[in-house]
């Protein structure tokens, strides 16, 4: 079996109760959504983009040597998994999006789902 990178997304979240929460304190659920892993909250993630390992490194040598999406995505090889968030959004989209010019076919096809996912980051910051 060879080795895959996944990208996996939130897809939802929520809290085991039995009982409706009353309308004056959705906010306080809003919230413990937002930062739900000190709360037990249940994340569901689910698998959004798989790349062939050696076809990962490849994609991500696309990026700007030296710069900060690089070391970014170098952190899946050197840590064996990154968290991608609402403070990272900006910088990778457009390191992406730059790169786009000196992708292959299959490298662009990625970068464009990626960016997708990107944007629904942007849409929604409680997803990562």
């Amino acid at each position: 079996m060879s080795e895959k990178v996944v990208f996996s997304q939130l897809s939802r979240k929520f809290i085991d109760e039995n009982d409706a929460t009353p309308a004056e304190a959705q906010q306080v659920v809003y919230y413990s959504l937002a930062i739900g892993h000190h709360l037990g909250v249940i994340d569901c993630l689910e698998a959004a983009l798989t790349c062939p390992w050696d076809e990962y490194l490849a994609w991500i040598a696309t990026l700007e040597a030296g710069s900060e999406a690089r070391r970014k995505m170098e952190g899946v090889p050197k840590y064996g998994e990154i968290v991608i968030d609402i403070n990272h959004v900006p910088m990778l989209a457009n390191a992406f999006d730059k790169a786009r010019a000196a992708q292959t076919s299959q490298q662009k096809e990625w970068s464009t789902m990626l960016l997708s996912m990107l944007h629904d980051i942007h849409q929604e910051n409680a997803i990562y």
